[in-house]
């Protein structure tokens, strides 16, 4: 029995040196294999981001070279469309500068002109509204009347488009900002900003003024909804409820594209990139196709 204890003891020293030197051997070669792995890692990362780098350059080169093509065709794209036509900005609520000026860079290569930008109040001073119409509707827009109110900014719509005696009390009564002239206008862009954080009078009659306002443009004359792609919450069916052709990608070429057809009074629906639209481009239509100016046609 001494004999099996001391060798058995002796099994395990000898189990245990070899463990240990094992083990040290192991962390030596197992470090080597760790630093041989990470610099291979390493270097394949270096490898693979020089990669997408050049990607990303080629990449950017040929969006340089689509934009720089499209810049340079889109004058013969839409070349004549709205040859001499007379267009209105309208915007409810507020009117962003840059999607005036997208509007301005649209219709102007097409032979067109922006020559009134009004922007409505919303919500309305309805006292001021009431001065628009006669003494029996006045007392009901005064007290806010969804109908009264829908009335009055229809014939609001109306006179931003004809002009005529009801234009001098519109202009002080329902618009914060104005220029130019209601006269020989063929066509109309509107964008919204509606306000936020309304009471629930204030957001009744300004959905009031809102409706009629733009029933009464479309009465009037050509009329389209428009957006940018980063407008959130979206305008478009807010215009789709009601008929009137959108676009919602007027800062990028073929929204505008889009927004000169859809002004030609021939396309219907709502066009651009995001989820709401039908399509990207309207039928691309040639002069003679056209609806003539100041046919109407806003609502389909």
């Amino acid at each position: 029995m001494g004999y099996s204890g001391r060798y058995h003891a002796a099994s395990l020293a000898a189990v245990f040196l070899a463990l240990a030197v094992g083990i040290l051997i192991g962390v030596g070669f197992g470090s080597d294999i760790v630093t041989g792995t990470a610099d291979d890692l390493q270097q394949g990362l270096e490898n693979d981001l020089e990669d997408a780098r050049a990607q990303v350059d080629d990449l950017q080169g040929e969006l340089e070279a689509e934009r720089t093509f499209e810049a340079a065709i889109y004058p013969a794209v839409v070349e004549d469309q709205l040859r001499s036509r007379e267009i209105a900005l309208i915007g409810i609520g507020g009117l962003d500068q840059g999607i005036a000026g997208d509007v301005d860079a649209a219709i102007g290569p097409a032979g067109a002109e922006v020559t009134e930008v009004a922007v409505v109040r919303s919500p309305p001073d309805l006292e001021a509204l009431a001065q628009t119409v006669g003494e029996r509707r006045a007392r009901e827009v005064e007290r806010g009347d969804p109908e009264a109110v829908q009335f009055a900014a229809e014939r609001a719509g109306r006179a931003l488009v004809e002009g005529g005696p009801r234009f001098d009390s519109l202009r002080g009564s329902v618009l914060s900002r104005y220029s130019g002239s209601p006269d020989g206008i063929d066509g109309v862009v509107v964008v919204r900003d509606p306000p936020e954080d309304l009471d629930p009078d204030e957001q009744q009659a300004s959905d009031a003024l809102q409706q009629g306002l733009v029933d009464g443009l479309a009465d009037a004359s050509i009329t389209v909804g428009a957006e940018t792609t980063g407008d959130d919450p979206s305008s478009i069916p807010f215009f789709d409820d009601r008929g009137i052709p959108t676009v919602d990608s007027v800062d990028l070429l073929s929204g505008r594209v889009a927004l000169v057809y859809a002004l030609t009074g021939a396309a219907s629906g709502n066009f651009g990139v995001k989820d709401t639209a039908d399509s990207l481009l309207p039928d691309l239509l040639t002069p003679d196709e056209q609806i003539a100016p100041g046919a109407g046609g806003g609502r389909g």
